[in-house]
């Protein structure tokens, strides 16, 4: 569905011409955190009394959520030192299940209360099992204000 002129959403995810972003979810309902991402894209432009591409997003897929809701938090990782045999199949294991070849070798893996958290280049993994798959490696820090959330 086309949400502004050069925003598409999809049910996935989404691919903004303008801000040349594109982001998909695998795995899993990712499609809040893509919300708070267009949110925040927006926002300069629109200001916060109507925001429309998240509107148009949150219609075509039929979820409710209010502007106030979109909050990040900033959640301090450190990442696990060595990557036993045992960790690096679990990731695989995941990562085999969404059917998906990322780069896990040189990736930042993060023990979390959760489970494993995994951030790529242009990928997140995230304890949930949702796979963030991105163009732009500087999505990893907003994709990660708000997994958290939803």
């Amino acid at each position: 569905m086309q949400c502004e002129e050069k925003l598409e959403v999809f049910e996935n995810g989404f691919k903004d011409e303008k801000f040349n972003v594109e982001v998909r979810v695998l795995g899993g309902d990712g499609r809040k955190v893509l919300l708070a991402l267009i949110y925040e894209m927006y926002l300069p432009e629109y200001g916060p009394e109507y925001v429309y591409p998240f509107e148009c997003a949150k219609e075509f897929w039929g979820i409710y959520m209010d502007p106030s809701e979109i909050e990040g938090e900033e959640v301090k990782l450190k990442p696990i030192k060595f990557t036993t045999d045992q960790v690096r199949q679990k990731i695989e294991g995941m990562t085999k299940e969404l059917n998906v070849n990322v780069d896990v070798e040189n990736a930042e893996v993060y023990k979390t209360k959760e489970g494993y958290l995994v951030v790529g280049k242009n990928f997140i993994l995230d304890p949930k099992g949702r796979l963030f798959v991105f163009n732009k490696p500087s999505l990893a820090k907003q994709i990660l204000k708000y997994i958290w959330k939803w």
